[in-house]
């Protein structure tokens, strides 16, 4: 049996490729141009990078949202431009918090905090990525932004390296958390390890390995996971066949919504379970009966 055209590979990336560079590896063994991913690694990071492959490239803006999990390690004594081993020192006190101290000073990341991204990350200042202007000795300043830890747990400190297991919402830069941690606890640190162990729905137990992936033939294929799995925790519609009809000629239908419905999105089903699009919902429903306006934004088919 085939894999599926449509869907995702789920990938344990090792430390030295780039995210770009595993989605042109990616095109290479599916025999696909349409490989997309959903949330950049950096270089130095492994651990789960999720491809969207076919039809599932339009659906690539609302995974990329999704909760991340990563195992960092920070190295406290020094901190880099760059936020992590890889950069160019800019201050080396040579000192460790004790664990007391950093004990209290994680308790400031809890919850929706604003943060600062790092010169050399991916933003854009002017239509430009700050990574670009930095290396040109430019001033760089991306603006801070909202974001939520919903969970940080310290599993091991020793000689000046903390082990931490963090939960973040989509836009949060565990280097910016590594050297925000130095300078509040005035040592420097920077981040020395990170690991992305889960991406939305998706986790190490499902990846394909790199090498696998450099090997492309039928295993990487069979790999590919169906389109239909994508996005669970968004609220999902099944629709009549005349609505799925109209659905994908781009009108708009009316439904009732699944109770707690909090925000616009929502899967559109047919009435076999396959997923035929994303659409937006307005208004939101007063109760599990109203019914509301459901605008389609993407049709798969």
């Amino acid at each position: 049996m085939s894999a599926p055209s449509d869907g995702v590979l789920v990938i344990d990336k090792p430390a030295g490729p780039t995210s770009h560079d595993v989605v042109a590896v990616g095109r290479r063994a599916l025999g696909t141009p349409k490989v997309g991913h959903t949330g950049t690694l950096d270089p130095m990071a492994t651990g789960v990078l999720v491809l969207v492959v076919g039809r599932a490239t339009r659906l690539a803006r609302y995974m990329a949202a999704d909760v991340k999990v990563y195992e960092a390690q920070v190295t406290f004594g020094r901190a880099t431009d760059t936020y992590d081993a890889l950069g160019a020192t800019t201050a080396d006190s040579g000192r460790h918090p004790d664990r007391d101290a950093l004990d209290t000073a994680l308790t400031a990341f809890s919850g929706a905090i604003v943060q600062t991204p790092p010169a050399y990350s991916a933003k854009k200042i002017g239509g430009e990525a700050a990574y670009k202007l930095a290396r040109r000795d430019e001033a760089v300043l991306p603006a801070p932004v909202t974001v939520t830890v919903h969970a940080l747990e310290l599993t091991a400190y020793a000689a000046g390296v903390a082990t931490l297991t963090v939960r973040v919402s989509s836009g949060f830069y565990v280097r910016s958390l590594a050297h925000d941690l130095g300078t509040r606890l005035g040592t420097g640190a920077h981040l020395s390890a990170l690991r992305r162990t889960q991406a939305g729905a998706f986790g190490l137990a499902e990846a394909l390995t790199w090498e696998a992936l450099v090997a492309g033939g039928a295993a990487a294929r069979a790999a590919v996971l169906p389109i239909d799995r994508l996005l669970p925790d968004v609220p999902s519609v099944t629709l009549t066949p005349a609505d799925a009809a109209r659905v994908r000629h781009g009108q708009t239908v009316q439904a009732a919504l699944p109770p707690g419905t909090a925000g616009p999105a929502i899967r559109l089903l047919d009435e076999g379970g396959r997923l035929i699009g994303m659409a937006e919902a307005s208004p939101l429903p007063a109760s599990s009966v109203a019914p509301s306006v459901l605008q389609p934004v993407v049709i798969l088919g």
